[in-house]
Parts: C-alpha cells; sequence; structure tokens
C-alpha cells in the first residue's frame, strides 16, 4: 500500500489526548468509514489477539496480563526505558496493522475512509497514502490535563509520551486540515460538517 490510493481518503491525527476519536466519531455519524489504527492494535493485543503469540515469545509471559492480553502499562514502561523494545514491539505489530488497515480498506463502504493515525507524522509514508492530512489540534497544557485525568498518569509521564511524538508545530505543517478542540464540544459539530462537506465533493469529483 506504499502507491497513492486509489479512492479519496483522509488521515486523521493529532497528539495524545487531542481528541482523535472524539472528531472521527463525529465524520462516523456523518458517513465516513472510519479505520482506525489504535483500535486495531487493541484488538490485536487483546486475549486471543493475533499478537499476543508472538509478544509473548518475544518478551515473555511476564508481559501479559492474566487474560492473556497485552499488558500495556508495563510494556509502556518497558518501551521508554529500553531502547531497543520500541523497535523489537513494532516489528511484531506493524505488518499485522498493515495488513488489517488494508482489509478493513478494501471492505469501506463509506462515503469516503478515514484512517486515524496517531503516529501519522512519525510513520512516515502515510503522507503519500492518503490524499488529505487532518490533525486534531489543542493546546500541550489542555493534552497533559486530558491524559492525566484519562489515564491516571503523571505530568512527568504524559510528558515523556508527548516527546516520543512529533512536536506540534511539525504536526501542523504537515496538515491540509485543523480542527482546535480545546473545551468547547459545541464548536466541533460546525467544523466537522464544513469538512465533510469538502471531504464528500473530493470524493466523488473525477481523479
Amino acid at each position: 500500500m506504499n502507491q497513492p490510493p486509489a479512492r479519496f481518503s483522509v488521515g486523521l491525527t493529532g497528539g495524545i489526548g487531542s481528541g482523535k476519536s472524539t472528531v472521527a466519531d463525529l465524520f462516523a455519524e456523518r458517513g465516513a468509514s472510519l479505520i482506525d489504527t489504535d483500535r486495531i492494535a487493541h484488538a490485536l493485543t487483546q486475549p486471543g489477539g493475533a499478537a499476543i503469540p508472538a509478544i509473548h515469545a518475544e518478551f515473555g509471559a511476564a508481559f501479559l496480563t492474566p487474560d492473556g492480553a497485552m499488558d500495556r502499562a508495563r510494556m509502556r514502561a518497558h518501551v521508554f526505558s529500553e531502547p531497543t523494545a520500541k523497535a523489537r514491539l513494532e516489528a511484531i505489530l506493524h505488518p499485522m496493522i498493515r495488513a488489517e488497515t488494508e482489509r478493513a480498506a478494501t471492505e469501506a463502504d463509506g462515503a469516503y475512509p478515514i484512517f486515524v493515525v496517531p503516529l501519522l507524522v512519525e510513520s512516515g509514508g502515510w503522507r503519500q497514502r492518503v490524499a488529505r492530512v487532518l490533525v486534531v489540534d489543542c493546546s500541550e497544557a489542555t493534552q497533559v490535563r486530558r491524559v492525566m485525568a484519562r489515564n491516571g498518569l503523571s505530568e512527568e509521564q504524559v510528558r515523556a509520551i508527548m516527546a516520543a511524538q512529533v512536536t506540534r508545530a511539525e504536526r501542523l505543517a504537515a496538515a491540509d486540515d485543523v480542527i482546535r478542540n480545546e473545551d468547547t464540544p459545541a464548536a466541533l459539530a460546525p467544523e466537522v460538517d464544513r469538512l465533510h462537506r469538502l471531504y464528500l465533493t473530493l470524493a466523488t469529483s473525477p481523479a
């Protein structure tokens, strides 16, 4: 899937805590097909998931929960403390995520597909695989507050995750479209409506 897509598609991204899922769900309500790589990764690493045998073989039983899922908290801490762990985990997950993403894209029957990719800018190859990049943006202070409340992490832990992602400025520089998502939920719907109309026009325009 290295060539530009045959049909119009959108890559949606944003930093941790920016509200990507909230915005993506609003597009889905309007008829877009969501292909969420984070949700795919969760499915692969839940009990019985396709990635579990390889994770067990590579990292050991200590990185699985009692019910057989990947222990995400322990793996997150390991990835941040052990330089090679991130590459080893990605070597397992990325090919599986790519295969499942391609399968889901072929089955998508909505008005247009939206690929929800948290690390879209970091991965490098996604820009060539979608027609437009939509960034969900908010202040860093808002990111920290939301993730601390949602995940029970310390500010230091949240900022460490943010430091492993591209900067806010780099993400915005890669955007074709931006939706600001601070603490004004009512402002999201008009912005989604505006972009949905644009995307419908682009999706139905001759190539």
